[in-house]
């Protein structure tokens, strides 16, 4: 079956980079809407559906942040990359915990961009018809951790008051954690099997979404994800 182009939801507001960006995105053969202003960005996705979003995180009315947060809490499955000039650590942490699967600071290549922009696409999968309605006909397994039950193929976490839509980037985290039981999971086999390569960058990725998971089991004290300092994590069901 021949695929469609991948479809990149681009938001940028300064024209002449944002020219630049589009104009090449579409020379590199992606079907790309660009945006500038964030206050108008959810309104895109009607018939649109995006494969994957590139924020800009200063954009007039609606800043990045919180534009990741609200696409987040709508698809949470969708890679969000974001293109800043912000340099600092705590504002890479911040997009991340926005919800961000992958940063890249201005200045930028457009060659590293869509490197990153097929890499995502890799990891997280696309919205073309077809490709995520296939898991309506696998069989669904249901894995119990205390008192939450998790989907695998759903990534869908049922705690003891909410069912929470993990992305995929959280699910594979969490599969590497409870498939090894009680055994020290490396922290760079993980970031080596969910990111690809054990970068610094990659590695405060990580410490961001093992907050998020802990966040998650929070309803149930008999489950710890434990942290190995120098080693890696232990995943534990009292």
């Amino acid at each position: 079956m021949i695929m469609g182009k991948t479809k990149i939801l681009y938001v940028e507001d300064e024209p002449n980079l944002g020219q630049i960006v589009y104009d090449s995105l579409l020379l590199k053969g992606f079907e790309t809407i660009w945006e500038k202003d964030g206050a108008k960005v959810m309104s895109k996705f009607h018939g649109y559906s995006p494969d994957i979003c590139v924020l800009d995180i200063m954009l007039p009315n609606v800043d990045g942040y919180q534009l990741c947060e609200h696409i987040r809490s709508k698809y949470p499955n969708l890679p969000i990359i974001f293109l800043t000039a912000k340099t600092e650590t705590p504002d890479l942490v911040k997009g991340f915990e926005a919800g961000g699967t992958d940063y890249m600071r201005k200045p930028f290549s457009i060659e590293e961009l869509v490197i990153r922009i097929n890499n995502q696409i890799k990891i997280h999968g696309s919205n073309k018809s077809g490709v995520n309605k296939t898991i309506e006909r696998e069989e669904l397994q249901e894995i119990k951790i205390g008192t939450y039950t998790y989907t695998p193929n759903r990534y869908e976490l049922v705690t003891p008051t909410k069912t929470i839509n993990l992305s995929n980037r959280e699910g594979e985290l969490l599969k590497q954690l409870t498939e090894m039981g009680s055994k020290v999971v490396e922290r760079k086999d993980i970031l080596l099997q969910v990111w690809g390569d054990d970068s610094f960058f990659n590695s405060r990725n990580l410490d961001v979404y093992i907050k998020k998971l802990r966040n998650y089991f929070s309803e149930d004290e008999n489950i710890e994800i434990q942290t190995l300092r120098g080693r890696g994590y232990l995943f534990l069901v009292k």
